[in-house]
């Protein structure tokens, strides 16, 4: 009767270490749960995510944060899980790059860096083996949502030429660097039957060109029209004392 009971402890012990061990495999694979939730808050992000508007741009130059709160937008909206917005099942996007190596080495990046494996359906290529989807280019990507269907999200790049963007109607778009304004008119128009929404985060280099007329002027008086501006003072995670050095290095 001893040996049964002393058995019966040992088997609950190893299935309560079992239990333990699979919590924090999953608490360490989820990052975005801890996205803004320390000590160091990123508090233009949270602006950003909080803002009503459809149509939201964020300026900042590299390690400003813009890209992280664009990949974590897109990341709420395909699981349905936004904390600051109405959810709605089942969504559809795009990410669109500048280019399909770059969308391979950021926006792609950022995502599957806050996208849990568990929680990928199915991963369709464009270049490279669906077993190591993380070294190819992804054309589509299948998500599980919190309402139990699917959401996608499909990866463009602007080298593909205006005609690829047509056609498909879409819940959001988000555009990470500085498009091309035939591209960006083509995005906003995938967004008419949805009611979607549109970010862009990106660091203005070109000049006064479309994005000063239509963004910063507002020409059309856009009420759904918004623009935040991040700098690396505003990124709590990196150290004032490389700011500064940085800073003094640029002209």
């Amino acid at each position: 009767m001893s040996n049964y009971v002393n058995m019966d402890i040992n088997q609950k012990i190893k299935k309560y270490i079992k239990l333990k061990n699979e919590q924090s495999i999953r608490q360490n694979s989820d990052i975005l749960s801890r996205y803004n939730t320390c000590a160091k808050v990123h508090k233009k992000q949270m602006i950003f995510h909080k803002c009503d508007a459809r149509t939201r741009f964020v300026f900042g130059g590299n390690r400003s944060g813009k890209t992280e709160c664009g990949a974590v937008e897109a990341v709420w909206f395909l699981r349905g899980n936004h904390p600051y917005k109405p959810n709605r099942p089942n969504t559809s996007g795009w990410a669109v790059s500048l280019s399909s190596q770059v969308s391979r080495d950021v926006a792609q990046q950022k995502i599957l860096h806050y996208l849990p494996k568990r929680y990928i359906a199915d991963v369709v290529m464009s270049s490279g083996s669906k077993d190591n989807y993380k070294e190819g280019v992804i054309d589509y990507i299948l998500i599980k949502n919190v309402f139990g269907g699917i959401s996608g999200l499909g990866f463009k790049s602007c080298d593909q030429g205006r005609e690829k963007f047509q056609g498909t109607g879409l819940d959001f778009v988000w555009i990470d660097e500085e498009p091309p304004k035939e591209i960006f008119d083509e995005c906003r128009m995938r967004l008419l039957d949805k009611t979607g929404d549109m970010w862009v985060t990106m660091t203005p280099l070109k000049g006064l060109n479309w994005v000063y007329e239509v963004i910063f002027k507002n020409q059309k008086n856009d009420p759904e029209l918004w623009h935040i501006h991040m700098e690396w003072a505003d990124n709590p995670y990196l150290k004032p004392e490389e700011i500064e050095r940085m800073t003094k290095l640029l002209d």
